[in-house]
């Protein structure tokens, strides 16, 4: 069993959001493959299917980013999935809008979802594909209080240009996740980073 993970905050506020980024991509993967998210479970809109030949279960988690974790774990033991079987999908400020990044394993870079993840799993050894939203400019005043600007930042909507980058991306990495299925982390990898 593989588990697909997209992270975001759940609720049609949110929807649109750079921090949905995780969401938005999961959500085109499965209706690509006709999954619907049609149960709640472990705290998770959930939907079960065979893609590849691999059973997979694609999952929204419905706790808000920072407590991701919660969800991943009651998810992971109630599919008796493995960490190398887990992916997550989640927005990165480090990577320009549209750039996507897969990795396996390392730190959480300061998003409270994968940080949250971590402390759950108890480890930083799980598959990741990151979808850059870029940086907020640098506020006029080096004063003011950097993570607030960050957090107003990722909780804002793509402006109508980064949109059009998003919309391009989103397929792209579909397509990563299902290279990743049939031929593996390090194949999608060389691929795709």
């Amino acid at each position: 069993m593989k588990l697909i993970v997209g992270l975001g905050n759940p609720g049609t506020h949110y929807a649109n959001n750079r921090h949905n980024a995780g969401f938005m991509c999961v959500s085109y993967f499965a209706r690509q493959h006709r999954i619907a998210f049609d149960h709640k479970q472990s705290q998770a809109r959930i939907g079960a299917g065979k893609v590849a030949g691999s059973e997979i279960v694609v999952a929204r988690p419905q706790t808000y980013m920072n407590l991701s974790g919660e969800s991943v774990s009651l998810l992971m033991r109630k599919y008796h999935v493995e960490l190398d079987d887990l992916l997550v999908i989640h927005d990165d400020l480090d990577l320009p809008v549209g750039k996507t990044r897969i990795r396996d394993g390392g730190g959480s870079g300061g998003h409270k979802g994968v940080d949250s993840i971590i402390r759950s799993l108890g480890t930083r050894n799980f598959p990741r594909l990151r979808i850059g939203i870029g940086r907020p400019a640098p506020p006029p005043n080096p004063e003011e209080e950097a993570e607030a600007e960050v957090i107003s930042y990722v909780l804002s909507d793509f402006t109508p240009e980064e949109k059009q980058i998003i919309d391009a991306t989103i397929p792209r990495a579909s397509e990563a996740i299902l290279c990743i299925l049939t031929e593996g982390l390090e194949a999608a990898m060389n691929r795709f980073n």
